[in-house]
């Protein structure tokens, strides 16, 4: 038996037999060129990349959403005069067979994108190679084995998925996803988890080490992909896999009831979702709305700034579907480690989490910001729409937002384009400044969502990423504890709702904890969402504030931690964690 340690991406256990994917090319004839024959290479080019832009338009038929988005930049860089232009040139001057040019054009691109700094970048080394190939197999004439021809349930295993592979995989056959590549903001994991497939990436050699037939177990909650388990292992994993089947059915009868306590209070429970694709998956897990729609895979998986009618589109899409369910759509959040070099004029910071990310970015370019605004005003004829403010840290920043809001607004009347013009506008509590001074900030925006991923690192000064400090990321410090009551309580007393939209909120051993608090909404991964109001809908406020009341005497995350699961474990919810 072996275990591999990877990436997390989509949560859930899948069981099977390995298939063993790979794309490696058979090896690339080189020849040189007699003159006559240099322009009947660049014909053979030519019309290679049009059978390939053929493929890809054929593929994207009966499409839609991000998948589209993803084909679209395929098709940008098969026409990109650039990239074709180089190899045409290449093949002139050096005389040399377009095979051989184009693999070396295309390594020359790979090599500077694996010195970039940040991962959006280096992830796009995948949409390099997958329209190289694409280009080859036409050259070669060679036939490419088709995921979506599967006929059986497998896990899938390789060492990385090209875009174009993933969208045309047979999804019913895709059990689980084991890839040695790949990250969270990769296209295969935004895929993966629209799809709601249990995957693990970055698990570096599996690949190497695991033949198709090989028994698989894929823990896309841990993180953890086993290999030949033991049959006492398969039994524990089997067992999980049952109760988790037995738990998902009796959680399917609560998608029609609200997540209502015991002595009746209402928490909303929402979903926070990436690409409109997850819509599905959201109305499917009952949610109550979406509490955080990220905006940042319009800008990080185009190769250019989206326009307004593409994000309108976006936006549109996204509430339409939700119906009258609301939808939180929060504004521009790049930054940080979601860095954009062409939206940064080469702009180096030395310590990007607390530079010029979110709002702050936003501000700083008006321009950008406004046309976001422009694109989800005018999608908010459509639905229940409320925009959020990522990273606020002061008063002047949300007026400067309002300001910027109100400006649009303006010239969408003098337009005659319709809007909702009271639409409801909140700010994320994510660094201790908001949360400190959240009895100013509720004086000028209609919600709070506190985000904890971010509140939690800041306060405790620990880089979640950085597994050396990682033992430091703790929910449950009594700081945290703190600030998270402190925004609630200040947001009460302005009459206005809190939200919370972070790790922490999907996570059920912290359920009674935030209701407790006084938690109005609570925003997670769709999938937590019935587990959680199973929790929900077991208690009552008033228990859980006398429970809240009691751990925040306590000194240390430990022993916060300890009560939390004891009390658990009373009620019968051993499967917490």
């Amino acid at each position: 038996m072996k275990k591999f340690k990877g990436i997390s991406v989509f949560p859930g256990i899948a069981i099977g037999p390995a298939f063993v994917y790979s794309t490696e090319l058979p090896p690339i004839p080189r020849y040189y060129l007699q003159d006559h024959h240099v322009e009947e290479e660049l014909q053979r080019f030519r019309g290679a990349v049009e059978r390939a832009v053929e493929e890809i338009e054929r593929i994207k038929e009966g499409q839609q959403g991000e998948t589209v988005k993803i084909l679209d930049s395929h098709l940008l860089m098969l026409r990109d005069p650039e990239f074709t232009g180089s190899v045409e040139r290449d093949v002139a001057e050096s005389k040399r067979n377009v095979e051989w040019i184009l693999l070396e054009t295309t390594e020359s691109y790979v090599e500077r994108l694996k010195d970039a700094d940040d991962d959006y970048l280096r992830e796009r080394i995948y949409d390099i190679r997958d329209i190289a190939n694409r280009i080859l197999n036409h050259l070669l004439y060679r036939e490419r084995i088709l995921l979506s021809d599967l006929q059986e349930e497998v896990i899938l295993v390789c060492h990385d998925l090209l875009p174009s592979e993933a969208i045309q995989m047979n999804k019913r056959m895709v059990k689980g996803i084991a890839m040695d590549a790949g990250g969270r903001t990769s296209h295969t994991a935004i895929l993966a988890r629209a799809f709601e497939i249990p995957s693990v990436l970055g698990l570096s050699e599996i690949s190497r080490q695991v033949k198709s037939g090989q028994t698989l177990i894929v823990d896309g909650r841990d993180g953890v992909v086993i290999v030949d388990p033991t049959p006492e292992v398969m039994e524990q994993y089997q067992q999980r896999m049952r109760e988790v089947e037995e738990q998902a059915i009796q959680l399917l009868s609560l998608n029609e009831v609200p997540g209502e306590t015991r002595d009746g209070k209402r928490i909303f429970l929402r979903a926070n979702i990436e690409v409109p694709e997850e819509v599905e998956s959201v109305l499917a897990h009952g949610a109550d709305g979406i509490g955080l729609f990220r905006t940042e895979f319009l800008f990080m998986h185009s190769r250019h700034l989206p326009t307004e009618e593409e994000q309108y589109a976006a936006y549109r899409e996204v509430i339409e579907q939700m119906g009258d369910r609301e939808v939180i759509i929060r504004t521009l959040d790049l930054g940080g480690e979601k860095v954009i070099p062409r939206l940064y004029d080469a702009h180096d910071e030395h310590n990007p989490i607390l530079g010029w990310r979110a709002i702050r970015f936003c501000l700083a370019n008006p321009h950008i910001f406004k046309i976001q605004l422009r694109a989800i005003l005018r999608a908010s004829i459509y639905g229940k729409v409320s925009i959020m403010f990522p990273l606020i840290s002061s008063q002047e920043e949300v007026v400067m937002g309002l300001e910027i809001l109100d400006q649009v607004k303006e010239e969408l009347e003098r337009e005659g384009i319709p809007f909702e013009r009271d639409i409801p506008v909140g700010a994320m509590i994510e660094v201790p400044a908001a949360a400190l001074t959240a009895d100013i900030l509720a004086q000028k925006v209609d919600f709070f969502s506190i985000g904890t991923n971010d509140l939690i690192q800041y306060t405790l000064a620990t880089d979640r990423g950085n597994e050396r400090v990682a033992y430091l990321y703790q929910p449950f410090h009594p700081a945290v504890l703190r600030l998270i009551q402190m925004t609630v309580d200040h947001a009460h007393q302005a009459g206005i709702p809190v939200g919370m939209c972070g790790e922490m909120a999907g996570d059920p051993l912290a359920t009674f904890v935030l209701i407790g608090l006084g938690l109005d909404e609570l925003s997670m991964s769709p999938a937590s969402i019935p587990e959680v109001k199973r929790l929900v809908r077991s208690t009552s406020v008033a228990e859980c504030e006398e429970f809240v009341g009691a751990i925040l005497q306590l000194k240390s995350h430990r022993e916060v931690e300890r009560v939390v699961r004891e009390k658990m474990e009373e009620l019968g919810h051993v499967g917490a964690n």
